[in-house]
């Protein structure tokens, strides 16, 4: 370790504690005015800066509540979290450093559960299993840095095909445990080099977002609907399920996100996917389309908890005020999306948040309205495409669990059986 390094992470620990925007545009916008540094160097200054918002509650609370600082938070993550001896800090310490660095290391955690967990106290009184052992073993399974799951291109590719390309590349990799699509890598190489990722063979995507997709059932000549496609994962998916043939809207309120959708779609292969910018969930071009889609799958705008293991920031930029105003918009859009359904269609609701609240409780206000809908059970819906998952109504997938992104999916049939 070198003074240098750890001034870096001392400045990007010290940026993204301001939770002003997401760690990851900040780390990013670090690595653009830090152009000079290396490839090992980003990596320990992103994974060092990461691994302390992970564990940010305990560190703090070892840490003398009047020492807090964006240095003393480095040092912390680096001996506690990552594991660094006083002689690995090498000329990197400033004056009596070393001494606090051997005091902090014995320091032990109060026995309090959302310190122990690492989940502020607002999310752990809104989960469905609020018990210690459940909160327990969901904060320990956040405190994890996610692997890295891709999908593999079924219209250019099969799974098997791909691993051995990967394996010829050098590349660790496995089959995921449920999807049938997906490949999990050991470790943080390079694919945008790889000639798999640039033909559009193999996409990143996490595991769980690749089960919800396979449970929309798009089909061969069907009109399918994305209503909140953002950068496309799931709509290339979908496009794939469909062999490229029929018509797939691709909508989103965001001109950027749609525009990061156009290299993926170019690589992918697929000509039936059609980009929409609309300027909400009530825009003119839905309403021309109302009543004649085959599948509608809303993955809603959400708080994202699900997601923690990538985006440790969230559990403290977001709030109950946050959540709130979200499950306003949530089932706004689960409306205006549902008005699209032909009868006979299907509606897919999904989020990658762990609340009820933004999960089955949008739904059943909705259903409460729309009589017309009606459950098909997800457990009977992944055991006809062979995905090894226990589940009854509803799609829930738990980090500490599956060891994939925390996600929710309900599958809505519309008219008569």
């Amino acid at each position: 370790m070198h003074a240098a390094q750890l001034g870096h992470i001392e400045n990007v620990i010290g940026q993204m504690l301001r939770f002003d925007r997401p760690a990851d545009a900040v780390l990013s916008n670090y690595f653009h005015q830090n152009n000079k540094l290396g490839a090992q160097d980003r990596h320990l200054i992103a994974e060092t800066a990461f691994a302390c918002l992970r564990r940010l509650s305990q560190l703090k609370a070892l840490i003398e509540p009047d020492r807090i600082t964006a240095r003393r938070l480095a040092l912390a993550t680096l001996a506690r979290v990552r594991g660094l001896n006083l002689k690995e800090f090498g000329d990197s310490l400033k004056n009596s450093e070393s001494d606090w660095l051997s005091t902090f290391k014995g320091r032990v955690l109060p026995d309090d559960l959302a310190i122990q967990a690492e989940l502020p106290q607002w999310i752990i009184d809104r989960l469905e299993d609020p018990t210690p052992e459940s909160v327990l073993a969901l904060g320990r399974a956040m405190m994890q840095s996610a692997p890295l799951d891709l999908r593999v291109n079924t219209l250019k590719m099969k799974r098997d095909e791909a691993l051995c390309r990967l394996d010829e590349a050098g590349i660790k990799a496995v089959a995921t445990p449920y999807s049938p699509i997906g490949i999990r890598v050991e470790g943080k190489p390079a694919l945008n080099r790889l000639e798999l990722f640039k033909s559009g063979a193999i996409e990143v995507q996490d595991e769980g977002s690749q089960i919800l997709g396979l449970m929309v059932g798009a089909r061969r000549g069907e009109m399918v609907a994305d209503f909140c496609a953002g950068a496309g994962g799931k709509t290339l998916l979908l496009g794939a399920q469909m062999a490229s043939s029929g018509r797939l809207y691709a909508f989103d309120v965001s001109e950027k996100r749609l525009a990061n959708l156009k290299p993926r779609l170019a690589r992918s292969g697929l000509s039936n996917v059609h980009p929409q910018l609309i300027a909400s969930e009530n825009d003119t071009r839905i309403k021309r389309l109302a009543g004649k889609i085959d599948r509608v799958l809303v993955d809603a705008p959400c708080s994202g908890l699900g997601t923690l293991r990538r985006n440790p920031d969230l559990k403290f930029r977001q709030s109950p005020e946050t959540v709130e105003a979200l499950n306003q918009q949530q089932l706004s859009i689960l409306q205006s999306a549902s008005r699209l359904v032909r009868d006979g269609g299907r509606l897919i609701y999904a989020t990658c948040s762990l609340l009820p609240q933004e999960n089955r409780g949008i739904v059943d206000a909705f259903l409460a309205t729309h009589p017309e809908y009606r459950i098909v059970p997800a457990g009977e819906l992944l055991s006809e495409l062979k995905i090894p998952l226990s589940m009854s109504e509803t799609l829930s997938i738990n980090p500490a669990q599956h060891n994939m992104d925390g996600f929710f999916a309900i599958v809505l049939a519309k008219g008569d059986k």
